[in-house]
């Protein structure tokens, strides 16, 4: 699906997202300029790391997977661009929940 994730593995509880599309356009065929497209708070989780450890050396789990539709939350992560496609790094415990 995204070649270029594929090549990049997330350390402890980090977990890498590609958020979905600003809506560039309305219903109605208005196009929208970008000082007024929202952003978007809805991601697909496309790498996940191994988790975190807990205070006594047992790993944690990650609470996502590969493949989820997430909700992220309005300000956090870290940008990063891999190749020419931009992705977001965000940790496991920062994301708000898994869209069903």
């Amino acid at each position: 699906m995204f070649p270029q994730a594929s090549k990049f593995i997330p350390l402890l509880d980090r977990v890498l997202v590609q958020r979905a599309a600003a809506l560039k356009q309305t219903t109605g065929g208005i196009m929208l300029p970008e000082s007024v497209q929202s952003k978007v708070n809805e991601a697909t989780v496309l790498a996940v790391g191994p988790g975190r450890r807990s205070t006594t050396g047992d790993l944690v789990p990650m609470a996502v997977s590969v493949g989820d539709k997430v909700l992220l939350p309005e300000y956090g992560g870290n940008n990063i661009t891999i190749g020419e496609e931009d992705f977001t790094l965000f940790r496991d415990e920062d994301i708000l929940g898994i869209m069903q």
